[in-house]
């Protein structure tokens, strides 16, 4: 039986790590020669499952580090740490993305595809997610690294917002970006807002 299931979850395993080798070939591509054309090179070659299991090496490495250094915090935990970020880290890139197809398309005309905007912004935020979450435990380096990274993000972001969306338009790319980023704060504030309002009930309830 094991066998068996060894040999149905291999195959699985093997094209789950392909892609991702795949794409990191293909992030380092992106960063080395950031230009629209270099995303539209790219953009259909994945999916949106593609994306979101890259988009999982991030969360993954940024919940080790997290519940890691929980250990020495009592006021937060390791399990939560490490929960909520494999979380939290995929459903705020998910918010993002969605609003920067959906503003782009009805607000500009853009003409791509939800896929092609998840796949295109995982190329570069997974990477330099990884590096500002290594670099971040360093003190007051780990701080400045991660703004210009941050930065960075923005810059890479305007070149996928005009391949993906196919908005030549400067000041489209910039709005939409702008106006993407306002709506997932919303709405991902909204969320943790519920979220926590339900945790709180559950404490009055229980007598916690």
């Amino acid at each position: 039986m094991g066998a068996v299931l060894w040999g149905m979850r291999g195959p699985v395993q093997t094209d789950a790590r392909a892609q991702v080798q795949e794409m990191f070939a293909q992030s380092v591509a992106v960063l080395s020669q950031p230009s629209p054309a270099t995303f539209e090179r790219y953009e259909r070659r994945g999916n949106l499952n593609a994306a979101l299991l890259y988009v999982m090496v991030a969360a993954v490495v940024s919940a080790v580090i997290a519940a890691f250094f929980a250990l020495f915090h009592s006021d937060v935990s390791f399990f939560g740490q490490l929960i909520s970020r494999l979380i939290i880290i995929p459903v705020q890139f998910l918010i993002f993305t969605g609003a920067v197809y959906l503003i782009g398309k009805n607000l500009f005309k853009g003409t791509g595809t939800f896929s092609e905007v998840a796949y295109s912004f995982a190329l570069f935020f997974v990477p330099l997610s990884i590096v500002s979450t290594l670099i971040g435990i360093i003190p007051v380096l780990g701080w400045l690294v991660s703004f210009l990274i941050g930065l960075v993000m923005i810059y890479f972001g305007f070149l996928a917002v005009q391949s993906s969306m196919n908005l030549r338009d400067q000041g489209q790319s910039i709005a939409t970006l702008v106006l993407a980023w306002i709506a997932s704060f919303l709405v991902s504030a909204a969320v943790g807002g519920f979220f926590a309002s339900l945790f709180a009930v559950g404490r009055a309830i229980s007598g916690n």
